[in-house]
Formats: structure tokens, sequence, C-alpha cells
């Protein structure tokens, strides 16, 4: 049994050598279920084999963060730009139109907010993401955290339900005080988050190393905007996840509180499908920015 301490460093990566995903075009997804497949597929593009999902579940611990406010003003637009939508249940139910055909990565874990610990959490039934059609179940996962345990639970919970009616499960690189965005940690609490079986993981970028955590986790990393930054910035951190082997970028912050959110939303499609680099994509911005004016 492997021990806390007096572990050897890992050390080979094989960085630049493509993990085998024989049948299907997505890192670790090679024998999963045709619904599985079929699912993934709406979310993750299949000819760059990439996604731009637009998050917008911060409402459920955080209540109505600014660019939130109104979310059938403000993310009703965004829309049509993203490849995939991350909210709750409210949210979908309650502003976004069926007919926008997008697939959604559903927030099913729920418990704690701001106002206490947060991650303290149950997931909902499985029927909720059956009736309303999930590409994807989304848990918080809280490595290193009070409630690791109790969220890795849920975790492999929800995957066992989902692998019954072929809904793949995203597991969510939890925020929290333990959450360190340095290669050690994040390579750690993503690589639990596969090894219990999650389809997909979403976590955080970190300079240097990122390119270790995306090569040691057997399944798609999906990068969290994170905080906002300027849009050259974000568009930057996007373009070296993306470079290091993310497949894909999950912004919620960085696009709906951005001076143009629909500018932004474009320019970052660009650098995620279009391996378009940080000036060209901010370039882009500017001249979308400035059409709309």
């Amino acid at each position: 049994m492997a021990e806390a301490a007096g572990n050897q460093e890992a050390k080979d990566y094989g960085i630049g050598v493509p993990q085998k995903t024989e049948g299907f075009f997505l890192k670790g997804s090679g024998h999963l279920d045709w619904g599985m497949k079929d699912r993934l597929s709406r979310v993750f593009n299949p000819k760059s084999g990439r996604t731009v999902m637009l998050a917008f579940d911060h409402g459920y611990i955080m209540g109505p963060t600014s660019g939130l406010e109104r979310m059938d003003l403000t993310i009703t637009p965004l829309i049509p730009y993203a490849d995939c939508l991350m909210c709750t249940r409210g949210a979908l139910r309650q502003i976004v139109p069926p007919t926008s055909n997008k697939p959604v990565a559903l927030r099913v874990s729920a418990g704690s907010t701001i106002l206490t610990d947060l991650n303290d959490e149950c997931v909902m039934d499985i029927e909720e993401s059956i009736r309303l059609n999930a590409c994807l179940m989304a848990a918080m996962v809280a490595i290193g955290g009070k409630f690791e345990a109790l969220t890795i639970r849920n975790l492999t919970q929800l995957i066992d339900a989902g692998n019954r009616v072929g809904i793949p499960t995203l597991g969510v690189n939890a925020v929290g005080k333990e959450l360190v965005r340095d290669a050690r940690y994040l390579g750690l609490a993503t690589r639990v988050i596969a090894e219990n079986g999650a389809h997909v993981v979403k976590t955080y970028y970190c300079s240097p190393g990122f390119e270790k955590v995306a090569a040691a986790c057997p399944v798609p990393i999906v990068v969290a905007g994170g905080k906002k930054l300027p849009e050259l910035e974000a568009l930057q951190m996007a373009y070296e996840a993306i470079d290091q082997g993310a497949a894909g970028m999950d912004m919620g912050r960085n696009v709906f509180q951005a001076e143009h959110p629909v500018a932004m939303i474009q320019a970052v499609r660009g650098v995620v499908h279009d391996n378009l680099k940080p000036k060209a994509a901010f370039d882009l911005y500017q001249t979308i920015k400035n059409k709309k004016k």
C-alpha cells in the first residue's frame, strides 16, 4: 500500500507522446458505452477534440455574483457561442431556452455556501439528470480538505448511477483553502478524481508544470478560468493550458465579467478550436468588440 511519505518522485510523464484512444477521439474514453460517447461527442468537438464550456453555476454557493444578477440578460446572449453550458438545474429551467440545443454539464452536487464551510455537499438523484438530458454531471471533489472523503463518496455514487444510464461524470477540483495551484497538488487531485472513475476532470492551470498534470491524468482535463483577469491575460492562460494538454476551457467570470462578453467568448473559441495565439485572439476580441459599438 502506498504511503503519504517516502514515495519516489514521479518523473516519466511521456510529454509529447499522446495517450492511445483506439476507436474514439477522446482521451481515456475508447471503452465507454455508446451513450457515453454520444454525450461526450456533444460536449467535445470531434474535429478539434476540445470544448469551450460556459460556466454560470456560481450562484449556488455565492448568490448574485457580478455579471450574473440577471442571467436572462447576461448569459442568454452568450449561449450560441458555447459548446457546453455548465449550470444548476434552477438556472437551466429558468433562463436557458430548450431550443438552444446545447449540451449541459449539470451541477448535481450542492450543500454549503460561502457563509459556512464549502464542499459539505450531497448529490441529487440521477433521475433529475435524465429529465434534464444532461451530457455531464458535475460534482465537487475536495481533495485534501475537511470534506475529502465525503466528496469522493459523492463522486463514486454519481459515477455508479451515471454508468447505469449512460451519463458521464465531471469531477471538479473543489475550491477551498487546501487548493494549491501548483503541479504537485493539482497532479494528485486530478489523478485521484480520474482513478475514482470520473470521465472528465475540471481543474486549474498552474505554471510551471501543467503539462505534467495533463499528461498524468488519463481522462480529458478542462481548465477553469478562475477569478477575473484582464482579457489578454485570460487568453494567454487559455492558450498555455491548451498548448500544454488541456482539452478545453470552462470559463465563467472571465467571459461574463469581460468588458464585452460576446467578443470574449468568441476569442476563447479561437484559442481552443483554432489554435490562435494570445495576441491574435486579443485582436479578434477587439475587432468583434468594436463592431458592436
